[in-house]
């Protein structure tokens, strides 16, 4: 295959790029090279990606602790910024950056002094517990922190330990919302409820459910587990509530060229949620929360359009079900906004939206409404960590300061361009390219397919992830910057090229 057109292209488009294959790094550092990523300018692999290092600590780890799903160790004091190191030495640019998990990428200035000042010491050696002794500097950072970043209409906020919890409890506050919607008389303690709920019968346990998507992953707790349908894995022998589950759109690529057909997909998949809401009320287990993902990312990034999220919420509203979304993936700056689904055109909020991942703390926003009147009935020891507060807040105000969402963007533009010049040079390898700010994916053909695509690039030093049975997600910190982007595309370039010889 002649390859020089689309490297002709890539010498125009992304300047700093082929500095990681041509070996003249040095005539472009200064230009490539972010201020966040302290020494790291390119990747710099040495060994085998796991190396000597990595293999000998998993076999110590093995003894002790599972070991099935480690790809290799990592030496996070030597990672920084966009790159991570492992415990070889090997420089991996990072557009996984721990599942998506850390905003501003590895070791980042800002945020390492907010967590080394002595406020933030005390929470950290005495965590407490906040729900029933909170320190007096929480009202105060809660509303300076969490309140401005709340999506729009969303008021109050209740603070969890990961995104598993996070959706787990938003489900509780729509039943509880629920029973209290429906409920004629205030309950006493010798109503009925009290008695039945300890024997797990109703009406104190009612027969109550929650709607999800093929495809959706929502947490491993056992609410959750049953929301969830990505992977048979996920589930595999651990009993699930018969809750009912409705298709999610499959879209076609590129959009452009099948607007009819994904316009008759999605009307297939509201009619399909209609009828599942209407089929629940009548066998006396109603949906009380329907709860969907703005991108069903470890399913396999599969997107919808914003009428079908309206059509969605719409069905919920008309069956009195609280309108749940999952942005524990997306929100947080991840798609190139603070949260995804505000880009929907909503005439009004979602009834309840989850955080957690680039938000660093985890919970639930929704209204003033939807809180539990009685206590204890959403609890934990901890409701949160003060730490990741602190934490957030200097994410928040670099996010501010620096403007990085809309590099950020950028970033996003140059790297879902990129990706769909690439499909279009190698359609028997690579399809489907999709993404909304860098939140973007790539399909392969097949499971083993991406696999080896994804190995290859570990071996030239860059780190990605799989989603669903055969995508590749790209999942950056907010301080990637468009020169990562092209750095990355012309090393996809020669590993596609090298798998098509």
């Amino acid at each position: 295959m002649n390859r020089a057109p689309l490297v002709a292209r890539k010498m125009l488009q992304y300047p700093f790029a082929r500095a990681y294959s041509s070996g003249v790094a040095a005539a472009v550092a200064s230009a490539a090279t972010s201020t966040v990523d302290g020494p790291h300018t390119r990747p710099v692999v040495k060994t085998a990606i796991p190396g000597p290092r990595s293999k000998a600590l998993l076999e110590e780890m093995g003894k002790s602790l599972s070991t099935s799903q480690v790809a290799f160790f990592t030496d996070y004091e030597q990672s920084c910024g966009n790159y991570m190191v492992d415990a070889d030495g090997n420089v991996l640019l990072d557009l996984l950056t721990q599942i998506g998990s850390l905003p501003l990428g590895y070791n980042h200035p800002a945020v390492m002094a907010a967590v080394s000042s002595s406020s933030a010491l005390t929470p950290l050696v005495t965590r407490p517990s906040l729900a029933m002794f909170p320190p007096s500097s929480w009202p105060e950072l809660v509303q300076s922190t969490l309140l401005p970043l709340a999506p729009r209409g969303l008021s109050e906020v209740t603070l969890m330990m990961c995104g598993t919890c996070a959706n787990e409890n938003a489900f509780k506050a729509a039943f509880i919302n629920y029973m209290d919607v429906k409920r004629e008389k205030p309950l006493t303690p010798d109503s009925e409820e009290y008695s039945s709920t300890m024997l797990n019968q109703p009406p104190g346990s009612p027969k109550l459910s929650i709607l999800s998507f093929m495809g959706g992953f929502h947490g491993r707790a056992l609410g959750t587990l049953s929301c969830t349908h990505s992977k048979p894995i996920h589930k595999l022998d651990i009993p699930a509530f018969d809750w009912p589950v409705a298709l999610f759109p499959r879209l076609q690529y590129p959009l452009d060229q099948f607007v009819r057909e994904n316009e008759m997909e999605e009307k297939r998949c509201l009619a399909e949620v209609e009828e599942k809401m209407e089929k629940a009320a009548k066998a006396g287990e109603p949906v009380a929360a329907i709860i969907i993902e703005p991108i069903q990312a470890e399913g396999g990034d599969n997107h919808a359009s914003p009428n079908f999220f309206k059509g969605v919420q719409s069905i919920a509203k008309k069956h009195g079900a609280s309108f749940i979304v999952d942005e524990v993936q997306t929100g947080g700056g991840a798609t190139g906004i603070t949260w995804a689904h505000e880009s929907w055109g909503l005439t009004e909020p979602p009834d309840v939206v989850t955080f957690a991942k680039k938000m660093i703390v985890a919970g639930y926003y929704t209204t003033l409404d939807k809180r539990p009147k009685e206590g204890y009935r959403i609890f934990n020891t901890w409701m949160g960590d003060p730490i990741r507060l602190v934490m957030l807040k200097a994410v928040a105000a670099e996010i501010r300061s620096k403007d990085l969402l809309s590099q950020f963007r950028e970033s996003g533009d140059v790297l879902l361009s990129g990706l769909r010049e690439l499909e279009e040079c190698y359609p028997f390898l690579v399809h489907r390219a999709r993404g909304q700010g860098p939140f973007c994916a790539i399909d392969c053909h097949t499971t083993n397919q991406r696999d080896t695509v994804i190995s290859t690039l570990r071996s030239k030093g860059f780190n990605l992830g799989g989603c669903g049975e055969v995508g590749i997600r790209f999942r950056p910190a907010l301080v990637f910057e468009p020169s990562h982007a092209s750095l990355f595309l012309n090393a996809f370039e020669d590993t596609l090229a090298e798998l098509s010889r």
